[in-house]
């Protein structure tokens, strides 16, 4: 993956600072537009349905306009994204007949509600009319949903990391640019902080600790195996994935955005490991520790991180929640109530 400044020009960021904003602290600006434009393509090309009538799939992304940025005000970081996609989809009936048609999105913005989205469904011109367009329009609407609703999430957490990181001196370097527009109502992300010092680099920086909790309807024994079981960590991050599932054992996953290590394994009761993004300070790693607690017909989950950077706790937490507990849950049918 490209990192921000290197190779694709497309990818450099450019940064603007006000002039009494000392050390970019107090307002940085991002432009998201061409990462988001890739983004959405990616996420979005490919994406097929079935039934007893055929398959439907997602073989063009003909149209992606709009704009996207973050911005970073004293912390908070204020997102803003408006797009008006299109895409073309290609149907197959079971009888071997082909059928075209397109998908359009005219209003995927901050300040409409994902479920408040028009997904409109229709077929191309003089095509007949196929008991497909019913699949699209339930079972392909609602895929092509999610996708959109993943776009929100990693422009929230993949994108934003390194805005407001510590750097050796303590002194915070978020990266900004000088095309986006900045609206002070939009969705924020705050950051907490404490001060600890992370191990194996020689440098402190400003990290935090935090315990998330989540229940699960399986057996620890089948929750702990989906963490270290390469071909089901596949499944629920929708990715190639490497993973040695040992004691000091290393893992990488999302594209190289998440990386780490197993330090300690209990069988069906606890992981621990070294954990980091990409984006962080060099070789910082925060210290996770997953508890597995067996409550009977279900599986308590327990979560503690240290040494997470400060402007990365939110982000973190968010990440951890829709990547790993929400993705479990729906890739593997463990749904339980949320704490």
């Amino acid at each position: 993956m490209a990192k921000w400044g290197e190779g694709d020009p497309r990818w450099i960021v450019e940064e603007r600072a006000d002039a009494t904003n000392v050390n970019n602290w107090h307002w940085t600006e991002r432009d998201a537009t061409n990462w988001s434009s890739d983004k959405l393509k990616s996420l979005l090309l490919g994406l097929s349905v079935e039934n007893e009538e055929g398959t439907c799939e997602v073989t063009e992304v003909s149209k992606v306009e709009g704009e996207a940025s973050i911005n970073n005000r004293k912390g908070k970081l204020i997102f803003f994204y408006e797009w008006n996609v299109k895409a073309t989809w290609t149907g197959k009936s079971k009888a071997g007949v082909e059928y075209k048609g397109t998908i359009e999105v005219p209003n995927l913005s901050d300040e409409n509600d994902m479920e408040d989205l028009d997904i409109s469904v229709s077929l191309n011109k003089d095509e007949p009319d196929t008991l497909l367009m019913n699949l699209m329009k339930t079972k392909g609407v609602d895929k092509f949903r999610d996708a959109l609703q993943s776009y929100v999430g990693f422009l929230k957490t993949e994108f934003t990391q390194g805005m407001i990181l510590p750097t050796a001196n303590g002194v915070a370097k978020p990266q900004s640019t000088s095309q986006s527009k900045a609206k002070l109502d939009k969705t924020e992300i705050s950051s907490s902080a404490s001060t600890a010092t992370p191990v194996n680099t020689g440098v402190k920086i400003p990290t935090c600790k935090f315990t998330l909790k989540e229940t699960f309807l399986t057996s620890p024994a089948e929750l702990y195996r989906v963490f270290l079981n390469k071909e089901m960590v596949q499944a629920f991050t929708r990715g190639s994935a490497t993973v040695d599932g040992e004691k000091g054992g290393k893992f990488r996953l999302l594209d190289g955005n998440i990386l780490g290590e197993f330090t300690e394994l209990v069988p069906d009761e606890k992981i621990v490991m070294k954990w980091r993004y990409n984006t962080w300070p060099c070789e910082h790693y925060a210290t996770i520790t997953m508890t597995f607690l067996d409550r009977s017909s279900e599986t308590e989950l327990k979560v503690e991180y240290r040494g997470v950077p400060n402007s990365q706790e939110e982000q973190t937490k968010e990440g951890w929640k829709r990547y790993y507990f929400e993705s479990i849950k729906q890739t593997f049918g463990y749904g339980a109530r949320l704490f």
